[in-house]
Order: structure tokens, then C-alpha cells, then sequence
């Protein structure tokens, strides 16, 4: 696997270590429902590890024999302060970047974990279950504006997403999470997938956008 470096949009290095992926589960009601999952009254957090991470351009290497791994779309969005016990300031000021990723997820595997009230991270935190595109800068984009990002597959729809849908909004989300675990400079936190999410197959080719701001592609490895 390549070593995963922190890119800006225009290709140049950030020069901050990868250390946690710090994730939220159903954080859009739509896709707890598409799953049959209920809603959560409070964020439900897991952590990928660094070695989760590569590169979104690098093609995508499916894990052989562990059933189907499907795609989550996500809002990456990179640390630049440490943050414990954050205010909502703190975080506005701590928030480096926006890109995105894909939480790629072992579902039959994760099913079997939920079953029997397991933690996910057999099916969540596998090498290279975390492709994170470049990151555009905070400032590229207004706080206020809702950041809005999709997934197409084979030149088809198949997820549409905005933070305004999210049942905890981003930044109290991330305040909510430094209160149970400090966030470093280079940690990044992925805020949730919307509706339409589904298996991966050989050969198929994923096109990501970010606003008009970021547009990533990459494929499913043969």
C-alpha cells in the first residue's frame, strides 16, 4: 500500500501527519432508514486507524472473501488545532480543510457485528477503507453555506448529499467529539454518508464532487 499524505487541491503537500479518522454512523436519517437502522438520539462515533487511509485517486482495492464492500460518501474535513472540550469557535477556527472521502464498509461483516452488539471495526477499519480526496481550503468556502457533495458511478447518480441534512450538524458534531477524545492537527473527521449507498464491483469508475470546488475521480480495481 502507498503511504498516505495530506494533499491541498492544487496538489501541493500539507505538511501535517495522518493520525485518526474519527467517523460518525447515521448521521443522515434517510440512509438509517435505507438500512433499517434507528435513528440515533446521540452521535455514534468509531474510529479508523491511519493505516485505513489512501490516497482517493489511487484505484480501489476490494478485500477478497469478506463479502460485500459497500460505498459511503462522506464530508472529510481535516484538523488544524488540537481541540478538547472545544467551543463552537474552537472548532470554526481549528477546521484546516474540506474534502472528501469513502467510508468503505464490509457489510456482510458489519451485519454479523451488529448481531451480536459487536464494535465495528472489522468491517470499518480495514487497510485502505478510508480513500480521502485532496482538501480545499476553509476559507475557500462560507461557514454558513451548506456544503454539498455527490457520488457518481459509471456516470450515474448515486448519492447527493448536504450538511444540511445531517442530524448533528458539523460543527457541534465535532465539539461533541472533543469532549470524548482530543482531536490533533492532521486527525480528520468523516460527518456522515446520505441515502443511496450499495456494493462495489471490478471496473466500475466513481466521480466525486465537492461544491464546484473539488471533483475527484477514481475506480474499482479488476
Amino acid at each position: 500500500m502507498h503511504a498516505y499524505q495530506h494533499l491541498w487541491h492544487t496538489g501541493n503537500p500539507i505538511e501535517l501527519p495522518l493520525g485518526k479518522i474519527v467517523c460518525v454512523g447515521r448521521n443522515y436519517a434517510a440512509h438509517a432508514r435505507e438500512l433499517n437502522n434507528p435513528i440515533p438520539d446521540t452521535p455514534l462515533l468509531f474510529i479508523k486507524p491511519a493505516t485505513a487511509a489512501t490516497a482517493m485517486e489511487q484505484s480501489i482495492q476490494l478485500p477478497q472473501g469478506r463479502g460485500e464492500v459497500h460505498f459511503e460518501t462522506e464530508l472529510a474535513v481535516l484538523i488544524g488545532n488540537p481541540l478538547t472540550n472545544a467551543t463552537e469557535a474552537d472548532v470554526r477556527e481549528a477546521i484546516l480543510g474540506y474534502g472528501l472521502a469513502l467510508d468503505l464498509t464490509l457489510r456482510d461483516v458489519q451485519s454479523q457485528l451488529k448481531a451480536k452488539g459487536q464494535p465495528w471495526e472489522r468491517a470499518k477499519a480495514f487497510d485502505g477503507a478510508c480513500p480521502l480526496s485532496p482538501f480545499v481550503p476553509a476559507e475557500a468556502l462560507d461557514h454558513g453555506d451548506p456544503i454539498a457533495f455527490s457520488l457518481d458511478i459509471d456516470d450515474h447518480r448515486q448519492q447527493t448529499g448536504t450538511t444540511r441534512d445531517m442530524l448533528f450538524p458539523l460543527v457541534p458534531l465535532i465539539a461533541h467529539m472533543s469532549e470524548h477524545f482530543t482531536l490533533m492537527p492532521g486527525d480528520v473527521v468523516l460527518t456522515g454518508t446520505p441515502e443511496g449507498v450499495g456494493p462495489l464491483y471490478p471496473g466500475q469508475k466513481l466521480s466525486l464532487a465537492l461544491n464546484e470546488s473539488l471533483m475527484v475521480e477514481t475506480q474499482v480495481s479488476r
